[in-house]
């Protein structure tokens, strides 16, 4: 069957380098930090204190209060993220067909916040639970508060991979327009980790950084002496819709939307594949999808978490997959400056790459200070300085818990 083309026309974000698509550029392009010490806790008790928290985050700006204080802030990181989107996208919602426009989200854990403050308080002071206890904990209930804020009545779900929850909401929101299902859709991922819970359960899982004496640096993909992610915390949102359909209403085309790929390590709970086999096989099927050629990439955006054994798999894959084409390509994991956004984190990187297309900028991979002998260091990383190329299309990796892999591939305009 004919697909139809698929264009992003409007975008949107919070995240620790910024409040809006242009703070984060920025600083993404100057190679800035968004690790810190933890405000929102006494992080004391606990072997990590720092994490990437959000600055200056006020939901009230597109939320009014009463409101805010029903949402978890996942949820409120969507809805100020979609607000952003669908502004920037310029569309008129008193013309489109509510019926044919839906939301597909993105969410690794949904409202941990909620739950633990619901529970510690249970058990501590209040024999009740809040009657919003539920609707603000489920990991669904982001796209839900989206389609009810634009009575968008068409396909709504959520995608629950764990850290590749939103680059596979993205790619289920692209099939949809490309199949003809929905003609406009709001898509990316929002999480909101930064609390007790999330930082004593990776501090016991050993997953993330405990360089507290110096957290800005603490988040080195690919340097000899990584000890694990830094956890983030934020959201991004894409309205993407039908090319034609774009075009007729004249709209600002960011990138386009020519593929997705899927796959699964089936090897352990938390551990890669130590060869990159499932990461590989996600990036082949993508490139399969696009009507790629291994040569035919620019730039990839790696999933690149600063883990000890992710990142050995996924240079490897990389290999693997283009060949000698992989010491041409750009390589860059953005997560050394954002941290690690779980479930957002596909949406985010995916909107580092679409910005790295429409302005010809590879961001860098801060905090590279000693080769790994493991790692090909022959593949360029855009270590610690930024570079201008040519980027005309732009591949996104995020691979989760459970060893589910997502690609997804964007092409200039």
């Amino acid at each position: 069957m004919d697909f139809k083309r698929v264009v992003i026309t409007g975008v949107g974000t919070v995240n620790p380098l910024g409040n809006s698509v242009d703070e984060f550029w920025k600083n993404l392009k100057n190679g800035v930090s968004g690790a810190g010490y933890i405000t929102k806790f006494d992080p004391s008790k606990h072997k990590t204190h720092f994490a990437c928290e959000l600055k200056d985050f006020n939901s009230e700006q597109y939320i009014e209060r009463k409101e805010a204080r029903k949402y978890d802030l996942y949820s409120q990181y969507a809805i100020v993220s979609a607000d952003q989107a669908l502004n920037d996208s310029g569309i008129d919602l008193e013309v489109v067909d509510h019926d044919r426009c839906g939301v597909v989200w993105g969410a690794g854990i949904g409202g941990i916040q909620t739950f633990f403050e619901e529970v510690r308080d249970y058990r501590e002071e209040n024999p009740r639970f809040s009657p919003f206890f539920i609707p603000k904990m489920i990991a669904n209930i982001a796209g839900g508060l989206i389609s009810i804020r634009y009575r968008f009545r068409g396909p709504n779900f959520t995608t629950v991979t764990a850290c590749a929850s939103s680059s596979h909401a993205i790619i289920e929101a692209f099939n949809l327009v490309r199949l003809g299902k929905a003609e406009l859709m709001i898509t990316g991922g929002s999480e909101a980790s930064v609390n007790e819970a999330g930082i004593a359960g990776f501090n016991s899982m050993r997953a993330i950084s405990t360089r507290n004496d110096d957290p800005k640096t603490a988040s080195r993909p690919f340097d000899k002496d990584r000890d694990g992610f830094v956890i983030g915390e934020g959201g991004a949102a894409f309205i993407i819709e039908e090319y034609e359909s774009a075009l007729k209403r004249g709209a600002k085309i960011y990138a386009e939307i020519i593929g997705g790929g899927m796959s699964s390590d089936a090897y352990h709970m938390t551990a890669p594949d130590p060869e990159g086999y499932g990461a590989g096989l996600v990036m082949k099927w993508a490139l399969e999808d696009a009507g790629l050629k291994p040569e035919d990439v620019d730039y990839i955006n790696v999933h690149g978490t600063s883990t000890p054994l992710g990142d050995i798999a996924e240079p490897k894959a990389i290999i693997k997959t283009f060949g000698e084409h992989a010491y041409k390509l750009s390589l860059s994991s953005t997560k050394s400056m954002t941290g690690h956004l779980l479930g957002a984190a596909g949406a985010v990187e995916s909107l580092a790459s679409v910005l790295a297309i429409r302005n010809n900028f590879i961001p860098p991979t801060i905090n590279h200070f000693t080769d790994d002998p493991e790692i090909d260091n022959r593949l360029d990383f855009t270590f610690n300085k930024p570079k201008e190329r040519e980027v005309n299309i732009a591949l996104s990796n995020t691979f989760g818990f459970g060893g589910h892999n997502a690609t997804v591939v964007f092409k200039k305009i």
